[in-house]
């Protein structure tokens, strides 16, 4: 089956079986755009089983699942990206090396399914020099369509002045960066038979957005469309301290107002992996709006049918559309 007829089976099928109400946009556009989606490169999880940091549903995963998954669900374009650990706990040159190999691996990958993969590039970070050798090499040669960061390495977070020299690169380059979020050293087996990614990597992810904000990075960093998953992990509970107490209080006070904070929480975008339910996803619509939320799923760890599923009960026509596909075609405009 070529392309195009594929698209028009996902399309039509989907919504003869009810799945995609306003998910459908203009003629020759996607319907839905999965933002938050695994890739497991086998250069890059060789490198993770023998550092003894693979789990199941990384070393199941193939491409044939996330294509199947796709088609259950009406997405069109999966925007691959590495997933934690990534490469931070190898050293520089071989953290270099898996980049590159794993990125050109998954171009290889989007190239032989044409407008079914986007690709976010994995950066060997926390390594600035090498960082932005690849950085030049994915964008220039790979032609991707962004990269993929963790939301901090070690003790370190995104808008820190370490990683000052990559963000500047991608500024300059209007980026896109879509951030997942991993185990930070302050915060490992922090409760007793509670792991790190049920509650600390949705800290983790408010963490780095709390710290650019702060930091004065994000505006530094205006022209880059930062991603961050899960809704922004915990984000919604802890707003009002941020957009009244921080300001309010030193060192802050006089240096932010509410309206600066409100101001860059919303122009970042928040995908819907783990969240759409009743409560999170309709809370991060009141605090930034609609337009900032993109559709994600988290394949491999859950599936794309869920995520459309939980959206649909929440969300109008109109505003699927802007989830499904709008809204990302505004940062991703290959994807169109």
């Amino acid at each position: 089956m070529n392309c195009s007829c594929g698209r028009r089976h996902v399309l039509f099928g989907g919504l003869a079986a009810g799945l995609l109400p306003g998910a459908v946009s203009a003629a020759g556009k996607p319907a839905r755009i999965d933002v938050h989606h695994h890739v497991v490169p086998p250069v890059w999880v060789d490198a993770v089983k023998r550092a003894k940091l693979d789990n199941p549903p990384m070393t199941n995963w193939t491409p044939e699942k996330s294509l199947e998954d796709m088609d259950k669900a009406g997405v069109t374009t999966a925007m691959l990206s590495p997933m934690p650990p990534q490469v931070g706990f190898l050293p520089a040159a071989e953290a270099a090396s898996v980049a590159r190999a794993s990125n050109e691996w998954t171009r290889k990958l989007a190239d032989a399914h044409p407008g079914k993969f986007g690709v976010f590039a994995m950066l060997p970070m926390p390594n600035v020099d090498e960082s932005l050798k690849e950085i030049a090499y994915a964008f220039d040669t790979l032609k991707v369509d962004g990269v993929g960061l963790m939301t901090s390495y070690g003790d370190k977070w995104l808008g820190y002045d370490e990683f000052a020299p990559v963000f500047q690169e991608l500024n300059r380059r209007k980026a896109v960066v879509y951030t997942h979020p991993t185990n930070a050293n302050c915060c490992v087996n922090v409760v007793r038979g509670v792991p790190d990614a049920a509650i600390d990597w949705g800290a983790d992810t408010t963490r780095t957005i709390v710290n650019l904000i702060f930091s004065g990075a994000s505006r530094k960093y205006a022209d880059t469309s930062f991603i961050f998953s899960h809704g922004g992990g915990v984000l919604a509970a802890v707003a009002e301290r941020l957009r009244i107490q921080m300001v309010s209080t030193p060192p802050y006070k006089g240096k932010f107002t509410r309206e600066m904070v409100d101001r860059e929480l919303k122009r970042f975008f928040y995908d819907t992996a783990q969240v759409a339910n009743e409560v999170t996803i309709q809370a991060m619509a009141k605090l930034v709006g609609v337009s900032q939320i993109l559709f994600g799923s988290d394949f491999p760890y859950r599936t794309e049918v869920e995520h459309v599923a939980g959206l649909r009960q929440r969300f109008s026509a109109v505003e699927l559309a802007k989830i499904d596909s709008g809204n990302a075609l505004r940062i991703l405009p290959k994807r169109a």
